[in-house]
């Protein structure tokens, strides 16, 4: 479903919802490149270093092998939360040259690994470009998408690619959420901070 066509089915879900004031679907953005002369004028080494004071999470996205390809995909991702309850929706954002992400995208489905405190090695084996990932990685199937469930996550999120949208030099991407759960210890989550792990 493209842009237009998940407008229109969200102007169709508030309406069946009884909302009182009649819902129109906003004209889709006008996309293009940002010219030089619009650029804020920050530095992105100070950039880096003042967002890095915002502690995150970290997950691993997986996906499982499309037709052709030998091995799963997966990516280390910190920028990962919650969207929406109703529907179910999650959203992680990917660098627009991650050559894992296609891979991802021609899967249709990926699975949300969230880190415990003790997976920092693991977080740095989907970190490496190019390598195989999985390589001495135990993992199960997600129940839905069939993507790698990393053994000892804290939880997992099924999830089909519900929309994707652009933002600067990243995508966000949108997930439906099939099915999720999380154990019942009370390890806690690995954390990313100021370039180093909590």
């Amino acid at each position: 479903m493209g842009h237009a066509g998940a407008a229109a089915a969200a102007v169709r879900y508030l309406r069946s919802a009884g909302t009182p004031a009649p819902v129109e679907a906003l004209p889709r953005p006008e996309l293009r490149c940002v010219r030089e002369d619009e650029r804020a004028p920050v530095d992105q080494a100070e950039f880096r270093r003042v967002l890095g004071s915002f502690a995150t999470g970290v997950t691993v996205i997986t996906a499982p092998a499309a037709p052709g390809e030998e091995t799963p995909a997966g990516f280390a991702c910190q920028s990962f939360s919650s969207l929406s309850l109703d529907p179910p929706l999650i959203v992680f954002m990917v660098g627009r040259t991650s050559t894992t992400w296609p891979r991802i995208a021609r899967a249709g489905v990926f699975c949300v690994n969230v880190l415990g405190a003790g997976q920092g090695e693991l977080c740095r084996a989907f970190a490496v470009s190019g390598a195989d990932k999985f390589a001495g990685i135990t993992y199960a199937a997600a129940p839905v998408s069939g993507s790698p469930r990393l053994a000892g996550a804290l939880a997992w999120v099924d999830c089909t690619i519900h929309a994707v949208h652009t933002g600067g030099d990243h995508l966000i991407v949108v997930g439906r959420v099939s099915a999720l759960g999380a154990g019942d210890g009370d390890e806690p989550p690995l954390l990313f901070h100021r370039g180093r792990f909590l």
